[in-house]
């Protein structure tokens, strides 16, 4: 590996390593997923068998005046 090498793949993970900051700063933070589960079950039918299933999401809305006000917990 060269240093060309070793400085394109230095410049490029930099680039991804503040790629991922800038999205998470852009992202919508008014939702947070707290659990999700999943029901599921099998029943046999006349025409074969058919899985049934069922998925509870819980989330937290948090209204943005109150993010940026300082009222959340991390």
């Amino acid at each position: 590996m060269g240093t060309s090498d070793r400085q394109s793949g230095l410049m490029r993970n930099l680039g991804r390593f503040f790629g991922h900051i800038v999205a998470g700063a852009r992202s919508d933070p008014s939702r947070r997923e707290v659990s999700r589960e999943v029901e599921e079950s099998q029943i046999k039918t006349s025409a074969g068998p058919v899985t049934l299933r069922r998925t509870t999401i819980e989330e937290i809305e948090i209204p943005k005046d109150a993010y940026f006000a300082g009222d959340h917990e991390p």
